[in-house]
């Protein structure tokens, strides 16, 4: 009986990972400010249907109570939605990223999938757990990739160094 070949290992993209070749990765300071700019967006769009009998219904004169509730199937499938069509639309870049001048690549193709962009933000979860320690990744790991990065195959990298040595 003639034996089983084995599996070999094949590299993904060769050529887009040399065009990444030397790519300006984006500071830590900056990811965590276009995130915190994005996630007040998603809460901001959170807060307006919460309160939107109170905002129609208020008497004039009255006090204004605001409430806000998240956790709900409704709000996580809206964050989801903001960050991974925001991250698709924008060619890497949400609106808080976009204005830090950064943006997400991937290392394995040269445009970033839908699927890509929605599993990257699903992969924030996973960053969340143990007390922030997937976000905190970026200082040991050799790319500055967190563990949603590792797990979308992604670098985040300065804008103008994507446009100048990478094809978008």
């Amino acid at each position: 009986m003639k034996p089983e070949p084995c599996s070999r290992f094949r590299t993904q993209n060769i050529e887009w990972q040399a065009r990444l070749q030397g790519v300006e990765l984006a500071s830590f300071r900056a990811r965590a400010f276009a995130f915190l700019i994005d996630a007040f967006i998603v809460f901001l769009v959170l807060l307006v249907p919460s309160n939107w009998s109170n905002l129609t219904t208020h008497a004039p004169g009255g006090p204004l109570t605001l409430s806000f509730e998240f956790g709900g199937l409704a709000s996580i499938v809206l964050a989801v939605a903001y960050f991974g069509l925001s991250t698709f639309i924008g060619r890497g870049a949400t609106l808080g990223k976009h204005i830090l001048g950064i943006r997400v690549v991937s290392v394995v193709h040269s445009h970033m999938s839908l699927w890509r962009c929605i599993e990257r933000t699903l992969g924030y979860s996973v960053s969340f757990l143990e007390a922030g320690f997937g976000f905190l990744q970026y200082f040991t790991h050799a790319n500055h990739q967190t563990v949603h990065d590792r797990i979308a195959e992604t670098i985040v990298v300065v804008s103008r160094a994507a446009h100048g040595k990478a094809a978008t």
